[in-house]
């Protein structure tokens, strides 16, 4: 038997470790000196900044408070309140699109095994993903959109809960007190700015506030949402961090100051003590300029002031209206922003048509014509927007074939963006194919493979009967419109590229759309008609088999389309893929066709792929398909964070599933 005073001494350390743990309270002004856990790009520099991740592309850094912390009470089990506050900043190599960003973690642990960076941002992958098991709390700073994980836009703040699927965001904003109104907020800006994370037990109220560091912080938080961090916080004790991962751009994330609290309000970071960010692009021209003697910078001011007044005085007497060149050289029809409002009127939201990536679709009916049409208006706070808008006017404006839809003309007003189409009656080729709800959505075999044929010959006249190439590199039946008729037309050219026949097209970085990159974008970056031919052999088995590229099947893995056609094509029985609505209503002819004509144009090497005149003699029936070649995947370490969900696919003896992921989040 142990001595009563030995016994009592046991239990008062015991409670007082306890208690030390419930009760971690730190402030970092700069990290110079400080003991962090770090992995990966992450590192501190000397003057104390901590850096997560660099310029160098798909990586991963992240940086831990090195001890476990308890959230938990160890009497009664209950979560304890806490917060916490630190400064970031974020930086790209270009200015209007950024990388997966930061996140601030609770985890159980500071190592994810497995763990894909890019958009996965070094917590998750494909098989893990959404489980409940992971017991991850975070608040993601995305500066990227990512249609996979419904992100609203590329610049928001968000609350994740084991998933990168928010369960609430909002754009990147604050409150001002001053206004009285939410200000946006660029969150690779550059500046600093800093974040506040609140959670209160007794309400169960989590609060998020974002603002820049030279404002005082909001009396309103950005989001703040009702949630039981109990039944996440299972394990304990947990750890708390920041994880964050590099993509196919050219980014850094710095952190300046943090300051964290159990029990309690976390302590204000004393701003002027935080570590100098290093110069970075036109932070550099700011400190050159600064630097500048005050005697240099005066006669300077004065040469400018009479520059800018005889510049205005032989701008105002020279031009009447303002055009850009591009304007000038391609610009169809411009419509009366006036009309447009009346139209689609006062851009009501009764007359929504859906929603996409930069902005929305409205119907209109034009005053003076009466004819309908579709005027999509890109959101005014779309950094990506004027990019978006210029691809179109230059790609569609000069294009005229009646297997695209017709772009009638635009309109420029301040910071509006807006683009007017012939209207499409029947909308995306997408409600039809999956969406159930929809009403009268069945369409005959024979519709389909009219549908198919129209956006081949859509695609030969962009590839080689234009004035230029024209590579779509966003071909799916989203953007394959229908009008009244159920005619099909290849539409939103917002990615679109151009190059002279017989040219090398330019590299570019790896965009478009979940499921239906060619691999070897990430290789070379090239954009060339042999990428639209392989989206559209998954266009052509979408069709034919009623369903969507991937789609998720519970919370570990994905059904990969191309994969299981493959599967079923190679034990001779490719026909039980075909849609069951369709029931034996088709020609098994052209069904097995259209079938093995997606596997072949979908092939992971570039030449095993057809021409698209090719593929039209194909569906013609001029020539007969040949025989399938070898298919095979070829899914390289250097890209293989495009592609996390090939993994399984490889494993197999043929698979051409190697559909990369889109600039994520």
């Amino acid at each position: 038997m142990f001595p009563k005073w030995i016994l009592l001494f046991l239990f008062f350390s015991r409670f007082v470790a306890s208690k030390q743990q419930e009760d971690v309270d730190f402030t970092y002004n700069g990290f110079r000196g400080v003991n962090m856990s770090l992995n990966g790009l992450a590192q501190i520099t000397e003057n104390g900044l901590l850096t997560l991740v660099n310029t160098t592309k798909g990586k991963v850094g992240q940086a831990f408070y090195p001890q476990p912390v308890r959230f938990k009470n160890t009497s009664t089990g209950n979560v304890l309140s806490f917060s916490t506050t630190f400064v970031f900043a974020m930086f790209s190599e270009l200015t209007t699109v950024g990388g997966p960003g930061i996140m601030l973690v609770i985890s159980p642990s500071k190592e994810f095994p497995g763990a894909f960076p890019g958009s996965y941002i070094g917590l998750f992958n494909t098989t893990n993903i959404g489980n409940s098991s992971n017991h991850v709390i975070g608040v993601e700073l995305d500066c990227l959109q990512n249609q996979e994980f419904n992100d609203i836009n590329d610049n928001h703040v968000g609350i994740d809960i084991n998933d990168l699927k928010s369960v609430e965001s909002v754009p990147a904003s604050y409150f001002s007190d001053k206004e009285n109104q939410y200000l946006n907020l660029s969150l690779i800006s550059g500046d600093p700015i800093q974040l506040w994370v609140e959670y209160d037990a007794t309400k169960q109220q989590l609060n998020v506030t974002l603002a820049p560091i030279t404002v005082p912080k909001p009396i309103i938080p950005l989001l703040s949402i009702n949630i039981d961090l109990s039944k996440t916080i299972v394990d304990d004790p947990m750890y708390v961090g920041f994880s964050s991962s590099s993509s196919a751009l050219e980014v850094s994330h710095y952190m300046l100051g943090w300051s964290f609290r159990m029990n309690g309000q976390a302590k204000d970071l004393s701003l002027s003590q935080l570590p100098k960010l290093p110069r970075n692009g036109s932070k550099t021209n700011k400190s050159r300029i600064f630097g500048i003697g005050f005697p240099v910078i005066g006669v300077s001011l004065v040469l400018m002031s009479i520059f800018i007044i005889l510049f205005i005085v032989r701008r105002k007497r020279k031009f009447a209206e303002v055009l850009e060149d591009w304007e000038l050289e391609y610009g169809p029809h411009r419509f009366k922003y006036k009309d447009l409002y009346i139209a689609t009127k006062g851009f009501n939201e009764k007359e929504l048509l859906g929603i996409g990536g930069f902005g929305k679709v409205y119907k209109g009916i034009l005053p003076t014509s009466k004819e309908e049409v579709a005027v999509k208006r890109v959101s005014h706070d779309s950094r990506q927007g004027m990019r978006e808008f210029i691809a179109e006017i230059v790609s569609i404006g000069k294009l005229q074939h009646r297997n695209i839809v017709t772009l009638l003309g635009y309109c420029r007003r301040k910071g509006e963006l807006l683009l007017v189409y012939d209207f499409m009656r029947n909308g995306s080729l997408d409600k039809f194919l999956f969406d159930q709800s929809a009403r009268n959505s069945k369409l005959s075999w024979n519709q389909r493979f009219q549908i198919i044929k129209s956006v081949a010959f859509a695609l030969l006249y962009l590839h080689e009967e234009c004035e230029q190439v024209v590579v779509h590199r966003d071909v799916k039946s989203s953007n394959v419109m229908l009008d009244k008729e159920l005619k099909a037309r290849l539409g939103d050219f917002g990615l679109a590229r151009l190059y002279d026949h017989g040219g090398d097209p330019k590299s570019t970085h790896v965009v478009g759309t979940f499921g239906y990159l060619a691999p070897e974008l990430s290789r070379t970056g090239k954009v060339n008609p042999s990428v639209d031919v392989f989206a559209f052999g998954v266009f052509l088995l979408e069709v034919a088999c009623g369903r969507r590229p991937l789609e998720p099947q519970g919370s570990e893995e994905y059904f990969v389309l191309v994969e299981w056609v493959i599967s079923c094509w190679s034990r001779g029985a490719i026909l039980e893929t075909v849609d069951p609505k369709l029931g034996m209503n088709y020609k098994v002819e052209e069904m097995e066709l259209v079938l093995k004509l997606g596997l072949l144009c979908s092939h992971s090497i570039p030449t095993a792929r057809p021409c698209m005149r090719q593929v039209i003699r194909y569906l013609e029936g001029e020539i007969p398909l040949p025989e399938l070649p070898s298919l095979t995947s070829e899914c390289s370490d250097d890209f293989s964070i495009w592609c996390p969900y090939l993994d399984r696919a490889m494993s197999q003896s043929s698979s051409i599933a190697d559909s990369l992921l889109s600039g994520g989040r």
